[in-house]
């Protein structure tokens, strides 16, 4: 099977090491990957602060470029994936022809954790048993996917790994809403923090680098060893961070 790799902007700007991870996970898979170099933001941060207009713009955009190919789509992300499979008909909801292209192209959109269990049907991953983990569920992952088990069915199949679960719960980010109400989102990852710490976890593992990035800064400003890792780093054997 061939795929196409859809990184999102800040694995390809700020997390190259994630992105990598996702190919290496994808290759042990057997899986051929290819990474449109033409792609772009997907236009969420503009859909999300009204921008519908400019979100259009950059969707257009990510629908030819993604349309060269007829392949599965791949984004290590819940956010972005939810975008592409339920923001851009959204966005098009009135203009039939670009909603047709849209609907395509979501219908063969997966997010990562999402097509190694559903679509490859992987069952159980040898990884490398590490420290004791901490699932962080990403809201548009869990809510807007209905994302839930596919990330934890990995994660626990590895022998030997210890993983607790964070409750369902936003850590404040939210893309601009982390910007427009800074003190609410706040008091959201303190109280993520707080969760975190009972969880007696080393390092945090989710499916999107915004929530990640958000919730170890808010580690790394308290002074805490904890740190944040993609689900991607964990099953490619990856001791590290995030970065």
């Amino acid at each position: 099977m061939q795929v196409q790799l859809f990184a999102t902007c800040l694995i390809d700007s700020l997390f190259p090491a994630v992105g990598e991870a996702v190919v290496a996970v994808l290759r042990a898979c057997q899986v051929q990957v290819e990474f449109p170099f033409a792609q772009t933001c997907c236009g969420q941060p503009a859909f999300n602060a009204g921008d519908w207009s400019g979100a259009r713009k950059m969707a257009r955009k990510t629908l030819e470029v993604l349309e060269v190919s007829r392949d599965p789509v791949i984004i290590p992300s819940g956010s972005c994936a939810h975008m592409i499979r339920h923001g851009y008909p959204q966005l098009f909801a009135d203009d039939p022809t670009w909603l047709a292209r849209a609907e395509r192209l979501a219908a063969r959109t997966y997010e990562l954790s999402q097509f190694l269990v559903d679509i490859l049907g992987v069952q159980g991953w040898e990884g490398v048993p590490g420290a004791r983990l901490a699932y962080h569920p990403s809201c548009h992952l869990l809510r807007g996917m209905g994302i839930e088990h596919q990330p934890l069915q990995l994660l626990e199949s590895i022998q030997g790994m210890e993983v607790a679960r964070l409750e369902p719960e936003c850590c404040g980010f939210g893309g601009v809403f982390s910007v427009d109400q800074a003190e609410l989102s706040a008091e959201m990852l303190a109280r993520k923090l707080r969760a975190i710490e009972r969880a007696q976890a080393e390092r945090i593992v989710g499916c999107d680098v915004s929530c990640l990035m958000h919730i170890e800064g808010g580690l790394r400003k308290q002074g805490s060893p904890v740190r944040c890792a993609h689900l991607a780093q964990v099953l490619a054997g990856d001791s590290g961070a995030l970065r």
